[in-house]
């Protein structure tokens, strides 16, 4: 009878707390992982100008004046890292299909006139890059190089670089030929704040383009899942999401500067040098703490950065040089936040000066419940200064110009 009891109020116990931790932690996760808002009438475009903007993609989003916004493809599951092939094509990697696409515009009316597919059969695909006529894709536990036929649009002849350790709590692996022509691949961590069993993980490491000379570029880097280059200094700039279950507002996520050597703090601080207590509190991991590189710039917990990128010459004078990141949004806040592209305007130093707006209105809130459109990934501009951003949770690629 006695072991009946305490079997009893053990039982009692996990579940108040399971259901406690998963109201304090997943309460807002609704917009993340539910269901997409039906429409039910033509939204109006809300435009932040004298001057409208267009917006055919039917969703109620709010752009900037002389901001037009359309869907260039739809249907794709979910769309991560986008690419333009040696001829102008774009390319996106769909992870949960196993493949990478091809999306032309021969026409050039902004929408893609079919899918093609370039290759299949791969183990959650991600990064994708090109050197020499050769695309490049990393899976979740490898890089390989395949031949590409730019008119076909297909890759074969597969050659494995190198392996990574795969899976865990951060699948995704990207990666990007840097000015030094040299090959960069983020590794995210396989956990929330932990001592890693695997000296790959969290980290940026850099290796030749044949994947000879593999080696660590950077660490303390708990999931930099998007990186680019500064079109002047020719440095790496990266997006890095915060650990997990610190409360709402804690800690920042982050865009650092990733410089040979340095390291960025995970998993014993986060932001401008906190020692995280929580997980260590060691003198020894103060001390670490003390030793990495601060944020370059810092912003709302749980916005889950990913695709950034920065503004070309071609675009009206006041974006030029500034810094768009798309926030994926958030799923362990219980007041969600994110899921729209911001534009961090910075000075003739390179700081932010201020945090704007440039697309939002993906996130719903009403009375009625929470619920996202769509939640932006990656981020990038083809060589006549068009915009393009892949939708994970929508399906879409949208294409976004912008009116002198």
């Amino acid at each position: 009878m006695k072991a009946r009891v305490v079997f009893l109020l053990v039982v009692i116990f996990a579940l108040t707390y399971g259901g406690w931790f998963m109201y304090r932690n997943f309460r807002g996760s609704g917009p993340a992982f539910g269901p997409i808002p039906s429409i039910t009438s033509n939204p109006p475009t809300q435009t932040t100008g004298a001057i409208a903007a267009t917006n055919t993609t039917g969703l109620p989003l709010t752009l900037p004046e002389r901001i037009s916004i359309g869907t260039f493809a739809k249907n794709l599951g979910n769309p991560r890292v986008l690419i333009f092939d040696p001829e102008g094509t774009l390319l996106v990697s769909i992870p949960s299909q196993s493949k990478v696409v091809a999306l032309p515009d021969r026409n050039v009316d902004g929408t893609a006139d079919e899918m093609i597919t370039v290759v299949e059969g791969l183990h959650l695909p991600h990064g994708l890059a090109f050197r020499d006529g050769n695309i490049y894709i990393a899976e979740t536990n490898q890089v390989a190089m395949y031949d590409y036929n730019a008119k076909t649009k297909k890759a074969g002849n597969k050659k494995k670089l190198f392996d990574l350790p795969g899976g865990s709590n951060h699948f995704s692996r990207t990666i990007g030929f840097g000015p030094d022509g040299k090959l960069y691949t983020s590794i995210g961590s396989s956990c929330n704040a932990c001592h890693e069993k695997d000296a790959r993980r969290a980290k940026i490491f850099i290796s030749n383009a044949d994947g000879t000379g593999f080696r660590e570029f950077a660490s303390g880097l708990r999931n930099s899942v998007f990186f680019v280059w500064h079109p002047v200094t020719r440095q790496m700039w990266a997006t890095d999401m915060g650990r997990d279950l610190l409360g709402d507002d804690v800690p920042p996520d982050e865009v650092n500067i990733v410089q040979n050597g340095r390291f960025y703090g995970w998993p014993y601080c986060y932001g401008n040098r906190v020692h995280d207590r929580t997980f260590d509190s060691t003198d020894d991991a103060k001390r670490k703490c003390e030793g990495s590189e601060p944020p370059h710039i810092a912003f709302q917990a749980h916005s889950a950065p990913l695709g950034l990128t920065f503004i070309p010459d071609s675009w009206p004078e006041e974006y030029r040089g500034d810094l768009l990141v798309s926030y994926h949004g958030s799923w362990n806040r219980s007041v969600p936040t994110g899921y729209k592209i911001v534009r961090f305007d910075l000075n003739s130093q390179l700081a932010a000066t201020r945090e704007i707006d440039f697309i939002s209105g993906f996130l719903q809130t009403s009375p009625a419940g929470e619920g996202a459109f769509g939640r932006p990934v990656d981020l990038l501009f083809d060589t006549k200064g068009t915009l393009f951003v892949s939708d994970d949770k929508a399906g879409v690629i949208y294409q976004v110009t912008a009116a002198q």
